[in-house]
């Protein structure tokens, strides 16, 4: 992971954090990841197969900051919110990092019958445990999920969850990482061939907007604008390349549901207990 690190030149600006103090990036001495399948980094593998993320990406740009950083991410893909409060927070309170990023919540805005009131009042009480615990919390924002084929259909629930989470950050003094506004992301090519993924590319925005968010500096604008693609897919070729996505895709998603299984089940978190990099 240590060949994916930036030189960070640039004076650091400080994270805004409350209660013991105030204190610089260079005072983050240990970051714990909880959530799913977006903060485990389905969708970006390594070289060797294992996946990275931008939860990964983002913990190197933070140990030049802060060397001797200990991280771990203790996501999994297909995790309900519930079940991210019930297996992987009671960690995270136990570990009482300096830092959590704590994204949760989609899998559950993505089910019928999912109700976004009732789950930022879940997602709430889990950001007060780790505020109280004494670690800063990272918030992240849904989606905009207007480009995103079906899932525009839920773009209003998404959105409704993503003010519940604004709130909430207010009021716990957390910072937001807001992906609903990144316009980067529209782009297809940030996505991985199932279209609920991000792809390498993708991960590497998210992480470059993290960063930024904390005061790191980036190398690169999260939002740089993508080169021209060699070609443009015609809307014969596009209709085809939907029904090719459905069927090996949606309808196994779909599938799962309906048997109350998950891509998850039997998964241990990749970085289960907090190490230097």
């Amino acid at each position: 992971m240590a060949d994916d690190a930036r030189k960070l030149d640039a004076p650091l600006s400080p994270l805004r954090l409350v209660p013991p103090g105030p204190r610089g990036l260079d005072a983050i001495g240990s970051y714990v990841a909880i959530g799913d399948s977006f903060t485990e980094g389905v969708g970006d593998p390594g070289p060797d197969g294992t996946l990275l993320g931008w939860a990964d990406r983002f913990a190197v740009r933070l140990a030049e900051a802060s060397p001797g950083l200990r991280y771990a991410n203790l996501a999994v893909r297909g995790k309900l919110l519930h079940q991210i409060i019930d297996s992987q927070v009671p960690v995270a309170l136990a570990a009482r990092p300096d830092l959590v990023s704590f994204c949760a919540g989609g899998n559950d805005v993505l089910r019928p019958g999912g109700d976004p009131d009732k789950l930022a009042a879940e997602y709430e009480r889990a950001v007060a445990d780790l505020r109280a615990a004494g670690s800063h919390v990272l918030v992240f924002t849904g989606f905009d999920t207007r480009e995103l084929g079906l899932l525009k259909l839920l773009r209003g629930k998404v959105a409704t969850y993503n003010e519940h989470l604004r709130v909430i950050a207010a009021r716990h003094n957390c910072t937001v990482v807001d992906l609903w506004a990144m316009q980067a992301v529209q782009d297809r090519r940030a996505w991985s061939e199932d279209r609920l993924h991000l792809s390498p590319c993708g991960h590497e925005r998210v992480a470059l907007n993290a960063a930024r968010t904390v005061g790191l500096p980036v190398e690169e604008d999260p939002e740089a604008a993508w080169p021209p693609e060699a070609e443009q897919l015609d809307a014969a070729h596009a209709r085809r390349e939907h029904v090719q996505w459905a069927r090996e895709h949606l309808v196994p998603w779909i599938g799962r549901r309906l048997r109350g299984q998950s891509s998850g089940d039997g998964l241990e978190p990749k970085r289960p207990d907090l190490m230097p990099l």
